[in-house]
């Protein structure tokens, strides 16, 4: 782990160096997939996060190439009723992430004096599991109670796929997917959207060769970004 989060950072530390720098934040809508093709329920959705440093690089008026490093947020939610409404369930599942996206990014002008133009995303990502907690309280006939524990990670090995301490209360520590995304740039502000689109099963105990596409990470995001520099 120690030597892929080095690599991440020398790689973003090299685009930096002569990229156009922004800070970034939002809201994440995070959801996990839970059938066999791969589909969400709506009222999974988990609102969480999203902050970190991105740099774009320049290589011509219309085309760039973006990476930088993001914590974020993922997971999901569940709320179930009983009892027209008196008893229930609710839980919560929010790890977090430092992830690590290349994007290729196509710019269409919109103003040249301005600088601002419409965009468009895509690109592969890297996270590394840093931290989360899953959480969850309940009620019923009256009786409530409540729980609160950190999330463990496995300590897999992204290139062999190796999962020495794989457990079923455990995640994978490396998650890896695809962002599609656009918005538009003011020249002093950014307004952007991005889905990601998570690869990898989520459990430790779960290979990737397995044809479906249950429980992996879906994430809508929705960010701000101010330019540290022009």
């Amino acid at each position: 782990m120690k030597k892929m989060t080095v690599m991440l950072l020398v790689l973003v530390a090299a685009m930096g160096a002569k990229a156009q720098v922004y800070v970034q934040g939002g809201l994440n809508l995070a959801n996990i997939t839970n059938t066999n093709s791969g589909q969400t329920e709506k009222n999974h959705e988990l609102a969480t996060f999203n902050a970190g440093v991105m740099g774009r690089f320049g290589i011509s008026n219309t085309f760039d190439l973006e990476s930088g490093i993001l914590f974020t947020g993922k997971g999901s939610k569940a709320e179930t009723y009983y009892n027209d409404g008196n008893d229930y369930v609710k839980t919560k599942f929010n790890p977090l992430y430092l992830e690590v996206p290349l994007n290729a990014v196509i710019k269409i002008p919109l103003n040249t004096k301005a600088k601002s133009n419409v965009f468009f995303n895509a690109g592969p990502y890297v996270a590394i599991g840093v931290a989360g907690k899953s959480s969850g309280e309940s009620s019923i006939i009256g009786l409530k109670s409540s729980f609160s524990n950190s999330i463990k990670f496995s300590n897999d090995d992204p290139f062999t796929s190796r999962q020495d301490d794989a457990a079923y209360d455990k995640l994978k520590r490396f998650d890896f997917g695809v962002n599609v995304g656009g918005g538009i740039d003011f020249g002093k502000l950014l307004l952007k959207a991005n889905y990601g689109y998570g690869l990898t099963k989520i459990n430790s105990t779960q290979s990737n060769n397995n044809v479906n596409d249950k429980n992996k990470f879906r994430t809508w995001s929705v960010s701000v970004g101010i330019p540290l520099s022009k």
